[in-house]
């Protein structure tokens, strides 16, 4: 059975593993390494929550929200939440995003937030439909990237 829990300083391999996966399917422009994980992921003041997908030891997926700071690489309004799913292409198309999506919702209106934001690669076709179908519409345009948004 596929366990959702808090990531953690251990799952930083595992969730390295899964980007670079997803990489290697030609869905992300770079690969990643643990120092990347633990940065961008595990080490961030602004989580609101981060949560893996584990099978039998072996990280499946993951989950970030984070609520938008002052000046962020992604130019979301303050105090929006920023969302990233990240899924081993082994293990998409059987729920796992919609049950993250679930933990991450629940955070999202436990620490208040109106609003997330996915930014979203206009050539990635499997995260566009995947946000489409958690109820994320597109509000604005930027280069390669399509904002979609979701209002709580």
């Amino acid at each position: 059975m596929i366990e959702l829990r808090p990531a953690r300083e251990s799952d930083a391999a595992g969730m390295a593993e899964v980007q670079n996966a997803i990489h290697r399917a030609g869905l992300r422009a770079n690969p990643v390494d643990e120092a990347f994980v633990r940065e961008r992921y595990l080490a961030v003041e602004h989580t609101i929550a981060c949560t893996v997908a584990e099978l039998d030891g072996r990280i499946l997926g993951f989950q970030s929200l984070k609520r938008a700071w002052p000046g962020n690489p992604y130019d979301v309004p303050e105090g929006w939440g920023i969302i990233g799913t990240h899924i081993h292409p082994e293990a998409g198309r059987n729920g796992l995003g919609r049950r993250l999506f679930t933990v991450s919702r629940d955070a999202a209106e436990a620490a208040g937030v109106r609003h997330i934001d996915a930014s979203i690669g206009a050539d990635n076709a499997p995260a566009l439909a995947y946000y489409s179908a958690m109820g994320f519409v597109p509000y604005r345009r930027n280069g390669d990237v399509i904002p979609h948004r979701l209002d709580l």
